[in-house]
This record gives C-alpha cells, sequence and structure tokens, in this order.
C-alpha cells in the first residue's frame, strides 16, 4: 500500500509555487486539490494538510471534520482574518512565507519519513592522534550496525583525512559527496538522503555513507545539521568522522552527539595527545569514553590508558592481524569477528542505551 502524501488546497498560484519549491527541497510530493469538496476523500488520511484562506473558508463551508495537521500559510505576515480562519478549522499552525518555510520543510521531511520505529543516536568519533585509526573505527562501527539491521549513516567530517568512502572501498560507488549535497538550512527527508548517498542494504539494515571528495576541503555547518537532524529524525544510527581540531562542522556533530569515543592507542604519546585533543574538543555537556587500540608496546594497560587520558574506558581492542594489508587493497574491515569487529559492538551497545541528548 502506497504511503499517503501530504495534502495541499491552495488556490494562489505565486503561494502554491512557493509551497511545491518547499516540498520539492524536502523531498516530498504533495497530493493538491482543487476545492475542499473534492479534497474530502483524503481529508483524513493525509499525513499533513496544508490550506491558504480561501481553502480554510471552503473547508468550513462543507463541513470537513476537525483534524490534527493543518496549516495554514500565508504570502508575507499572515493577517489577523488568516489566525481566525484558523482557529475555525483547527489548524495547528498558521504560517507566512518565505518566514515558516524551514518550519514547514521539516513538516514535509516528516510526512515522507513517517514515524520512526527506532530512535536515532548520534555517535562522534575522533583519534587521539594522528593515525590513530579514527576513520577506520568509525567504518567498523557502521559495519556492525548494519550487521545488527540498523539503518545507519556514516558521516566524514575530516576533510584532510581521504575519504571514508575509500576505507569502505566504495570510492567508484555511485551516490552523492559533500561538494554535491547542496543543502543549507532546514531539513531534508532521511529517505532522501539514503536514495541519494552511496549504500548497502543487508537485511533490514541499510549502510550509507556521507564522504569528503579528495579535492573540496570545506564543510558547511549548516549542512552538517541538517544531515544530523533528519537522520536522527528517520531513526538513523549516525556515526560521524571527526578531524582532532576545533573546527565549525566538529562543534555542530559534538552538540547533537549522545556519545562520543576517542579511540587511543596504547602508547605513552598516544595519552599524552589524547589528553589535550579531549581538552580542546570535549565540553563538559559531552559525553566521551575512550576506545583502546593495541598492540601496547610498553604494556600499558587499557585502564591506565583511560586514567592518562581523563575519560571513561568504554572497550579495548588487540591489533587485527592482515588489517593494514587489507586497507591498502582496498578491502573494508568487513569482518564479522576479531578484535575489531566486537570493539564496534560494544561501541553499538553503548550507543544505544545512553539517554537521548536531545
Amino acid at each position: 500500500m502506497n504511503q499517503a502524501k501530504p495534502l495541499a488546497l491552495v488556490g494562489d498560484e505565486d503561494l502554491l509555487g512557493d509551497l511545491l519549491k518547499v516540498a520539492a527541497a524536502a523531498g516530498c510530493d504533495l497530493e493538491r486539490a482543487p476545492d475542499a469538496g473534492s479534497a474530502r476523500g483524503s481529508w483524513a488520511r493525509a499525513p499533513l494538510v496544508v490550506l491558504d484562506g480561501q481553502a480554510a473558508q471552503g473547508c468550513e463551508r462543507v463541513g470537513l471534520p476537525r483534524r490534527s495537521g493543518v496549516v495554514l500559510i500565508a504570502s508575507g505576515t499572515p493577517p489577523a482574518t488568516l489566525f481566525e480562519r484558523g482557529v475555525a478549522v483547527g489548524a495547528e499552525r498558521v504560517l507566512g512565507l518565505p518566514e515558516g518555510e524551514s518550519w514547514l520543510a521539516g513538516a514535509f521531511a516528516d510526512a515522507v519519513d513517517g514515524p520512526s520505529q527506532e530512535p536515532g543516536r548520534v555517535l562522534a568519533v575522533v583519534g587521539g592522534r594522528g593515525g590513530a585509526g579514527a576513520s577506520v573505527f568509525t567504518a567498523a562501527v557502521g559495519l556492525a550496525a548494519l550487521r545488527s539491521g540498523r539503518r545507519t549513516l556514516l558521516v566524514d567530517c575530516d576533510p584532510l583525512a581521504g575519504g571514508l568512502d575509500l576505507v569502505l572501498g566504495a570510492e567508484s560507488a555511485a551516490g552523492l559527496r559533500w561538494p554535491e549535497l547542496a543543502l543549507g538550512g532546514g531539513r531534508v527527508s532521511a529517505s532522501s538522503l539514503r536514495a541519494a548517498l552511496p549504500g548497502q542494504d543487508r537485511g533490514q539494515g541499510r549502510l550509507t555513507v556521507l564522504s569528503c571528495d579528495r579535492d573540496n576541503g570545506e564543510l558547511n555547518p549548516q549542512a552538517v545539521a541538517t544531515v544530523l537532524t533528519s537522520a536522527r529524525r528517520g531513526g538513523e544510527l549516525v556515526v560521524c568522522d571527526l578531524p582532532r581540531h576545533r573546527s565549525e562542522p566538529a562543534e555542530v556533530v559534538l552538540d547533537h552527539a549522545d556519545l562520543a569515543v576517542l579511540v587511543v592507542p596504547a602508547e605513552v604519546r598516544a595519552c599524552a595527545a589524547a589528553r589535550r585533543v579531549a581538552g580542546q574538543l570535549f565540553g563538559e555537556a559531552t559525553q566521551a569514553q575512550v576506545v583502546v587500540r593495541g598492540p601496547a608496546p610498553g604494556g600499558l594497560s587499557a585502564d591506565e590508558v583511560a586514567r592518562a587520558v581523563g575519560l571513561p574506558l568504554l572497550t579495548a581492542m588487540r591489533s587485527q592481524p592482515g588489517l593494514a594489508a587489507d586497507l591498502e587493497r582496498g578491502r573494508p574491515p568487513t569482518r564479522g569477528r576479531g578484535p575489531l569487529a566486537a570493539a564496534a559492538r560494544a561501541v553499538v551497545e553503548a550507543l544505544c542505551e545512553v539517554p537521548d541528548a536531545r
């Protein structure tokens, strides 16, 4: 059965054109009705109804029942009479365009995605020092979530790391990368993102990746916020690979994150570097924990590393034989067993258990 579309009853052609642009930006198709009488069959089942003032009068005149999810719109500042008509038809919102476009785009995105069965979560992954393996661990967490049947989005927020698609062996996969994704503020549906980006399916799960490319080093913080908000509201598990330095995109991710993990090799210098990274990136509101990566040349234990960094220990992993050679040959870390996969599963479980940061 096809999902019902939002219903639009807007007679003003200029206003209708503005409405269609907002819907298109959110990846939403609208059902249009010429008048209130012809809308009766769709009135109850539409997830959202958008009316102008004349249509609201028509709905009242033909006796359409009150329902939730009705929005009245106008060009510019809504007149007082529109609020009166809104009360008469039980509208939840009265909006003027273009001022109300952001809210309306969000409502359209919610209508496209429908209610999420799973709560969305955002994870930030940061390397404690250069070469700590944060990008590889980001990919491993995404693959672990995919094996568990979750819808997961990997977001590359480190333009200097070479591209998260390379870690997954997906550099030739069809789909958009950051420079091609024309997003600013507002909202886009999670389903539209999944359709536009490279990804792979496994059972009920899907792993989608939004990667930097090898040329463009700039990320728009507003676009990062749009992606995180939309994916979270769509029930996605969002895993973000962050740089070790402060940046506006990194701050956006950390503001949204339910959990941050710092990947730290079990080495004395790595501990010193990771402590400084944690001090620069993580504020008091950030729930951050350490993932310790072996081997430990000097015999440092995982607990000693966590104490040196000054963060709780989430999990530790031994080195995985053959991993570096596999990555060099374009083979992603897809093994379901081994130290890397076990640590990634532990992080997925921890992420799903933390309270919603919102």
